[in-house]
């Protein structure tokens, strides 16, 4: 059963003519976003009225009174069997998947859908307790707008010497991506700062003073409207293939986020950027063998390289 906190309170005159969620969030702490949220749940009342927007004006006397339902844990881990996540291989020190499109790697704020720890407890794994509650053994993450091949440690010692190994870069991450219009020259390294967009905190932009980033890339494909390329990442920054390709005029397909053609992307049958982690490399963390773990292409983005392959 969901607890509910219930607050009533006079309006001050010091919050005479004051909008609703603005005198909600200096009375009761609150952010706006929350206390609008509440106004559109209606779960707040003036003078025993359901307040109507969160804009509406308040006058000082008027009663206020407020039910405020617990919120979730945003960062919870929800047990549960997510369909598309496939096992490609498990021992005792790691568990690697390949992890569908629309599904995050861990929990966080914004997030509300399926997750790779989630399905994992679910599935009646278990991972190592290394690292933050929400990301216990997780040592890389895929987008989740982005598919593919990721591994996941199961034990403490797996988490360590992983999170050493893409720490210093001796991981080999090959994704194929198609990008729209041909790359010049055809081969070649992207190195160029990231940094969060100043004008929108969910995209990432190259700019000065932001984290070194080096991406390599080979064009294998080249068509008439795109080009489908493999690359190599050294650093393992948010969003790096996506931001790198659209500084370079050559966007992922499909990425309307990063500038993208929406007209193609609709003729590919693309909701989502063309973006796929198609191997992983790294010495296993118990014997130190060489191991390598693969992922093919899927139904989406496949079909959208046959339209492109088919337009030449």
């Amino acid at each position: 059963m969901t607890s509910i906190d219930h607050r009533t309170l006079s309006v001050p005159d010091s919050l005479e003519g004051e909008r609703i969620d603005v005198v909600m969030a200096q009375l009761f702490g609150l952010s706006r976003t929350r206390a609008a949220e509440l106004v559109a749940a209606e779960h707040v009342r003036l003078d025993g009225d359901l307040v109507q927007g969160k804009s509406e004006r308040v006058f000082s006397g008027a009663v206020l009174d407020v039910s405020i339902p617990a919120e979730n844990d945003a960062l919870a881990i929800v047990p549960e069997i997510v369909e598309g996540i496939k096992i490609i291989h498990d021992d005792d020190s790691i568990v690697v998947i390949d992890k569908p499109v629309g599904v995050a790697v861990h929990p966080s704020p914004g997030w509300r859908g399926p997750t790779v720890v989630g399905h994992l407890a679910g599935a009646g794994f278990r991972i190592s307790t290394s690292g933050a509650k929400e990301r216990e053994g997780i040592v890389q993450r895929l987008d989740v707008g982005t598919s593919g091949v990721m591994v996941i440690a199961k034990s403490e010692r797996a988490y360590s010497v992983l999170k050493n190994a893409f720490r210093h870069r001796t991981v080999d991450k090959t994704y194929h991506a198609l990008v729209q219009g041909h790359p010049d020259p055809l081969s070649g390294t992207v190195d160029a700062p990231i940094g969060r967009h100043p004008g929108a905190d969910y995209r990432f932009a190259v700019m000065e003073g932001g984290r070194a980033s080096v991406t390599h890339y080979e064009t294998l494909e080249a068509h008439r409207f795109a080009s489908l390329l493999e690359v190599h990442l050294e650093t393992g920054r948010t969003h790096q293939i996506r931001v790198h390709m659209s500084a370079l005029r050559h966007p992922c397909c499909g990425d309307l986020t990063y500038g993208a053609d929406p007209t193609l992307a609709k003729r590919l049958g693309l909701t989502r950027q063309w973006l796929h982690a198609v191997k992983l490399g790294f010495e296993h963390p118990d014997g130190g063998e060489y191991v390598t773990y693969s992922s093919t292409y899927p139904d989406d983005l496949a079909h959208a390289l046959e339209v492109i392959r088919d337009s030449d």
